[in-house]
Formats: C-alpha cells, structure tokens, sequence
C-alpha cells in the first residue's frame, strides 16, 4: 500500500506531467507542426516523420521513436527513471493525440511560432525534467549526458541534440528558412529549459571589503535585516598593509540591497563585489539531492 509520502509524490508528477505536457504539446501541435520547421529532439524528428508520412499521428511517431533510444539509455538512467519517464511518455502522447487535435492551430508568423514553440516547450520539459522525468526521446540520451558531464547545463546538451535534428528538419523540408526557425526555437528552448531549472534556485553572492573590526557589525546589521548569516575572514590589503575584513554572504536577488546598505552605513569606505550565483544550496536555500 502507497504511504502518505508517496502519495503525495505520485500526485505532484502526474500533476506536473499533466502541466508539462500541456505546454509541451501547444508547443508542438499548436505552433510547429502548421509552420512546416523542426523544432529539434524526437518531438522534431516525429513532425518530420509527419510530414513525410501524415498517416502516422506526431505522438504515436514520438512513441516509436522512444523505444530505441529507451533501450539504450535504460542502464544509465535506472529502472525508477525509465517507469516514471513511461508515465510522462504516456500522458504527453494522449495530449498530442487526443486532445491537441481539436484545440485551434496558430496559422501566423513562423517566426513566432518558432518563439513561441520554444517557449511552451521549454517550459513543459523544465517542469517535468523538475519531477526527476522525461518526455522521452533525446532527453533520455540528454540526462545521461548530464550524468557523465555534471558541470555542463542541460540546456547546453539539449541545444547540441537540437540543432541536429533542426538541420536534419531542414534537409527534408528543402526549406533554409524551416533551418533558421529551427534554430531560433532551439534557442529559446535552451534558454527557457536553464532558466526555468536553474533559476529557481539562483542568487546573489555578496562579498564585502571593510576596516579592520567593521566585519562584526556588518554581520550583524546583515542579519537584522535579512536574517542571513555571513562568514566573516580576516585579510590583509596588498597595496595598503592593512589589515581588512571580509564578509562573505550568500543571499537571494531581492536580499541584495538591504545588504549593500547596511555594509556602507557601518563602513562607507568598503568595497562591495556582487556576483551571479546560478544555484545555492543549503540551510535557508534550495536542499541538495543527493545520488543514492
């Protein structure tokens, strides 16, 4: 029998699958598949199949294309991986069948329909890459990717993959304006897929420079007004000899000013360096998920 924990497991996928797959398959049928370009992974290789064969729906086209490329990337991925990808498989292939066949068809600009594809698309896998799924196809051979080159984005992987297929979608819809489109959806997909994934997660790093015996109150100012914690190191100035302190705080955007200012209330001679941090983890931040 499914525990409490388990089950509220089970409806958080299914309900981002559903979600996801939504997005996924306005992206697909809604705005690609009427404006003739591919818009990269097996979604891409499903409508080129389409277009050669329009007998074969785009989702029984997407399954096809799974089985081998499940196969492959099964020993990698794990058996809970591959049952809870099915499921998503299943769910996005009964919206592109059943449902998005009866929904309206943008007939407009291929240039939007090229941003927009990227961005429904973008957004639907992101959601369900954030359940510890897929939607099948190249995100198998993408996340394995990801397993073996941890450092790289996911979004850099599915760009490469993508412009394969774009080029391929290219070839057979003679068409160099069905290769551009491609790639511009390609783009934003990537771009969306890392900003969705990765910003969830990302702030500020704030690294202060002050007098010698300012540190503490810095700190403490910082923690009145955002209830961060700071790590305080003792330096020394190369030019100037002097002996400095430097706070160190990791802190989300909109926690940024309220540290500047308390930095210079207490020290208006310190130096205040502010860099991008893509993901934070850790106690008052987003919680590691550790390999098992």
């Amino acid at each position: 029998m499914l525990t409490k924990i388990t089950k509220k497991e089970l409806f958080f996928d299914i309900f981002f699958d559903v979600i996801g797959s939504i997005l996924f398959a306005a992206g697909i049928y809604s705005f690609a598949a009427n404006a003739n370009f591919a818009p990269g992974g097996v979604s891409g290789l499903a409508i080129i199949f389409n277009y050669k064969l329009p007998m074969i729906p785009i989702g029984i086209a997407t399954l096809l294309i799974n089985i081998p490329i499940i196969l492959y990337s099964f020993p990698v991925l794990g058996r809970k991986f591959f049952l809870k990808s099915l499921k998503t498989i299943l769910i996005n292939t009964f919206f592109l069948d059943v449902v998005f066949p009866h929904v309206p068809v943008y007939n407009g600009e291929p240039l939007l329909a090229a941003l927009f594809t990227g961005v429904f698309v973008g957004s639907g896998c992101a959601l369900i890459y954030m359940r510890g799924s897929s939607t099948g196809g190249t995100d198998f051979l993408v996340l394995a990717m990801k397993k073996k080159f941890p450092h790289v984005s996911i979004g850099s992987f599915v760009l490469i993959t993508n412009f394969i297929v774009v080029v391929c979608g290219g070839i057979v819809f003679k068409n160099m304006d069905a290769l551009l489109y491609g790639l511009i959806e390609s783009f934003c997909d990537a771009m969306i897929m890392d900003r969705l994934m990765y910003g969830v997660g990302a702030g500020k790093m704030v690294i202060i420079i002050s007098k010698k015996h300012c540190g503490n109150k810095i700190a403490e100012e910082i923690a009145l007004h955002t209830d961060r914690g700071s790590t305080l190191i003792n330096a020394t100035g190369t030019y100037s000899k002097e002996c400095k302190d430097i706070i160190m705080c990791a802190c989300s955007n909109k926690q940024f000013y309220p540290i500047r200012d308390a930095a210079y209330r207490i020290d208006p001679s310190a130096i205040v360096i502010i860099t991008e941090a893509n993901e934070v983890f850790g106690e008052g931040f987003k919680k590691p998920e550790l390999k098992k």
